[in-house]
């Protein structure tokens, strides 16, 4: 098979590169200047996609496009490619409408029975300062688009809201639409599933995310640190959630993965945000779970020929190893590249598996750090129970020695000591 693949920032490098190794012809375009060294040497590069359609439309039906981004426009131009009849994977201009606008989907959602008037909607930060106001409680700050980072989001901490308020007043004069959700306890959980344009197939998987910087939940809001992960014992939550939404978004193109993340609690499922896109490091902690390679996979969606793939028991632990100037960009801190990376001992099938290349390259033949955010790798380990799958993720992670690299301690540990049995307690997990 073809698979060019469009990309901004190539998150998907480890996805390139397994379709390489299962013997597939792989382009990659990236669209970013600063982020052309990552898969420089591994894989071939393209500077313009909309050249090398000519070359997927030549493999009929064995040529695939893989968008990554949500973009302005990107969901709206995989729309027209299809139209036109090339196969895409990635997302739909709807699945964009879900993702950037939050008070939209928030609205679908209380639709389809969860949880209403907890979010509210705002354009001017003033207008939200004297809601706070009039309102005093805690609050969730998160902006709309696709132009904001994780790190512009704010969990407020105080009861009364001052905090809050303080950010807004520092947003004076931003026209963004963003929304106040109230703050809601409970564990944070995410269902995923790949979509074929009319059904979810199965298994979907489950996730708990590590979103902040530094272990003990401290510093800065990343894109993400960590990821636990399981397609085990799935399919009652995502009935409950994702499934609901099924024939909502069929009929409108959308083709990819799309994962609802929530907190739960005694009172109920509050959804926080959609991913409609492949989710990194998602994509690469679900990977070595996933039985069926990523091409079959891709087959099977794209040609809607069976509702399920084959996904193995168990959980998978990912842990991001970033280098500097992650989690900001080399836009704003100007760090080096082509840092030398050094995996320990010869890699085992297992281990290659389970080692997925983010923002690196190859220079002179050596592997070298890359790219604009520090986002160097993912490592991950299975196992039939958490605590197995941390252990060989941290294992494998100290195997590899990046100058300066830096990841969490503490991946899986709340969701060992206390996450799972509660959320089994209320009655969420098999």
């Amino acid at each position: 098979m073809r698979f060019l693949g469009v990309t901004e920032t190539c998150d998907l490098a480890a996805l390139y590169l397994r379709l390489q190794e299962e013997g597939h012809q792989v382009r990659v375009a990236i669209s970013e200047p600063g982020a052309r060294g990552t898969l420089a040497g591994l894989i071939e590069q393209v500077s313009d996609w909309r050249a090398a359609l000519e070359w997927v439309r030549e493999a009929e039906g064995e040529g695939v496009i893989l968008f990554e981004a949500v973009s302005e426009g990107f969901g709206a131009l995989q729309d027209s490619l299809r139209a036109d009849g090339y196969q895409v994977i990635g997302g739909s201009a709807y699945g964009d409408r879900l993702e950037n606008d939050r008070a939209y989907a928030q609205a679908l959602l209380a639709e389809h029975g969860f949880p209403a008037g907890h979010v509210h909607e705002f354009n001017d930060p003033q207008d939200a300062d004297r809601f706070v106001q009039q309102y005093p409680g805690r609050y969730v700050l998160k902006f709309s688009g696709s132009d904001f980072a994780s790190s512009d989001n704010y969990i407020g901490r105080l009861d009364d809201g001052r905090d809050v308020r303080a950010m807004l007043r520092h947003r004076a004069g931003s026209a963004a639409k963003f929304i106040l959700m109230d703050f809601i306890e409970g564990v944070e959980m995410g269902v995923g599933a790949y979509f074929d344009g009319k059904r979810f197939l199965r298994p979907a998987c489950l996730d708990w995310e590590h979103k902040r910087f530094f272990a003990g939940d401290m510093g800065e809001l990343t894109g993400e640190m960590g990821t636990v992960a399981t397609f085990e014992g799935s399919e009652g939550f995502c009935e409950r959630t994702l499934g609901l939404l099924e024939p909502v978004l069929r009929g409108h193109g959308h083709v990819g993965y799309i994962n609802l993340n929530t907190i739960v609690n005694a009172d109920g499922i509050w959804p926080l945000e959609f991913t409609c896109r492949f989710g990194y490091p998602g994509y690469a902690v679900l990977s070595p779970l996933q039985a069926t390679p990523w091409s079959q996979l891709f087959e099977i969606m794209l040609g809607r020929s069976q509702a399920q793939f084959e996904a193995l028991p168990g959980f998978s632990t990912g842990i991001v190893l970033t280098t500097p100037p992650f989690p900001y960009t080399r836009k704003e801190v100007d760090e080096p590249i082509g840092l030398p990376i050094i995996i320990d001992g010869a890699l085992s099938s297992e281990d290659r598996q389970n080692i997925h290349y983010g923002e690196i390259g190859l220079a002179d033949g050596d592997l070298v750090t890359s790219g604009l955010y520090g986002w160097t790798m993912v490592v991950t380990g299975c196992g039939s129970s958490i605590a197995e799958a941390c252990d060989q993720a941290y294992a494998r992670a100290e195997r590899v020695h990046i100058p300066n690299q830096r990841y969490r301690l503490d991946i899986g540990a709340r969701l060992i000591r206390s996450d799972w049995a509660q959320l089994k307690a209320w009655g969420y997990l098999p």
